[in-house]
């Protein structure tokens, strides 16, 4: 028999949520980054081509903004209520 589930137990939860949604932006971010860069290097010069490659790098760093300002207001977060580091050490239940 196991133990009823706890709120200490959001804490395992929602860190593994933030690592899994960083760690997923991340890779979406390389995808886009090989995808752009695959599209520039087969337009041979069409124009249209190019301009393709050159919107999907701007919303590809784009993406990258954003990922490092959320990363960021999550260590803001952390150091407004006392955590070390939310993504590593969130807890809601002080021993």
């Amino acid at each position: 028999m196991t133990d009823p589930a706890t709120i200490k137990d959001l804490e395992a939860v929602f860190t593994n949520i933030v690592k899994v949604l960083m760690a997923a932006g991340a890779f979406g971010l390389f995808i886009m980054l090989l995808t752009s860069g695959f599209k520039y290097l087969t337009s041979s010069g069409d124009p249209k081509a190019v301009e393709g490659a050159k919107k999907t790098l701007t919303y590809a760093i784009g993406g990258f903004v954003a990922l490092a300002f959320s990363y960021l207001i999550l260590r803001l977060i952390g150091m407004f209520t006392g955590t070390d580091t939310i993504i590593t050490n969130f807890t809601i239940v002080k021993p």
